[in-house]
């Protein structure tokens, strides 16, 4: 856990979050800045700033990810849907600690 991560105070519970699923590795809520009528991030409860610092041990967490992702989207509602994984500053990354955004159903309101 990092002390000035935002996702590290939303997974420890110490901010509150719209969640939509949550288990010992990860946790998912909505984008407090959609892009879409559905927009929800997938985030690691484990600190990983970037997926450039992601090593061998954190295969099964990223696989994890990826299989929620449809899961979740199916719950919301969503028939298809984007993913998207922000890394670095140059690619776009604003919260560094990884985090899987899944979004669709059309431009958010």
């Amino acid at each position: 856990m990092s002390a000035d991560c935002i996702f590290c105070k939303i997974t420890a519970g110490s901010i509150p979050s719209k969640s939509i699923y949550e288990d010992d590795n990860v946790i998912a809520f909505h984008d407090i800045r959609p892009m879409a009528k559905v927009h929800f991030l997938i985030v690691p409860k484990k600190h990983i700033e970037t997926l450039k610092d992601c090593a061998a041990e954190d295969q099964d967490l990223l696989g994890g990810m990826m299989l929620l992702a449809p899961k979740l989207a199916a719950e919301q509602g969503l028939i298809g849907y984007k993913t998207l994984m922000n890394v670095g500053r140059e690619g776009g990354q604003e919260v560094f600690h990884i985090h899987l955004h899944v979004y669709g159903g059309g431009a958010a309101a």
